[in-house]
C-alpha cells in the first residue's frame, strides 16, 4: 500500500510492521490484534464467547479481560452455550468466588441468563447477530473516524435486548462487531489481513 493510502496513526512495532495504535502497549495486545480482532467467527459458541466477554469488558480495560480470558474459558465450560445454558445455583456461586474472572454478580447473572437466551433462538446466535453485519466499507484512515456504535449496533443491540439478552447495548454490540469481524476497523494499512468475509 502506497504511503499516502496507509493511516498515519499506524503504530510501527519493533518488527517494523504497522498496526492498530492499540496493539502496541502489552504483549498480550499485539498477539490478539495480529490474530483475532477483526477475524469473522461464525459460531455460536464462539460469538457467546465475544459477547460475554464484552460485556464482562465494560468500564474495565480489554487487557484485564485478555489476561483473564483462559480463566474465564475454564469457568464458562468453554463458552459452550448448552453447557453455560445449564448452570444453576451451585455453578453461579463458583463464578462468584472465582478470583481468576471479574466477579461480578450483574455480569455473571446476566452471562448465565444470555446462555439460556441463546440456547432457545430458533436460527442460532451466529444467524441472528451476523444478519446485522453492514455492508463493508474502506478501512479507517484515522483512528478518529473508528466510531463507537453504528446503526447496525443500534439495531443488534435493540433486538438482542428484545429477546433477553442483557448487558448488550450499542457500544458493546459495535465492539462485539469489530471483534468478531461484522466490521473490518483495522486502520488502512495495518497489517492484519483483511475481512472479506463480512
Amino acid at each position: 500500500m502506497s504511503d499516502a493510502r496507509r493511516s498515519p496513526d499506524l503504530l510501527i512495532g519493533a518488527d517494523g510492521r504497522g498496526r492498530c495504535p492499540w496493539a502496541g502497549s502489552a504483549p498480550e495486545y499485539v498477539e490478539y490484534h495480529d490474530d483475532e480482532w477483526g477475524r469473522p467467527v461464525r459460531t455460536d459458541d464462539g460469538l457467546f464467547e465475544r459477547l460475554t466477554l464484552e460485556a464482562f469488558q465494560s468500564g474495565l480495560a480489554w487487557i484485564t479481560i485478555l489476561r483473564k480470558r483462559p480463566a474465564f474459558r475454564q469457568a464458562f465450560a468453554g463458552f459452550r452455550i448448552g453447557k453455560v445454558a445449564a448452570f444453576g445455583e451451585a455453578d453461579r456461586e463458583r463464578l462468584l468466588a472465582d478470583a481468576g474472572i471479574v466477579r461480578n454478580r450483574a455480569k455473571i447473572d446476566a452471562a448465565l441468563g444470555n446462555a439460556r437466551v441463546a440456547a432457545e433462538l430458533p436460527g442460532g446466535l451466529a444467524a441472528l447477530i451476523w444478519s446485522y453485519a453492514p455492508k463493508q466499507r474502506p478501512r479507517p484512515k484515522r483512528l478518529a473516524d473508528v466510531p463507537a456504535t453504528s446503526p447496525e449496533s443500534v439495531a443488534l443491540a435493540k433486538e438482542l435486548k428484545r429477546r433477553g439478552f442483557r448487558f448488550v447495548g450499542p457500544t458493546t454490540a459495535y465492539a462485539l462487531m469489530q471483534a468478531a469481524g461484522l466490521v473490518d476497523d483495522h486502520l488502512a494499512g495495518c497489517i492484519a489481513p483483511g475481512n472479506t468475509a463480512a
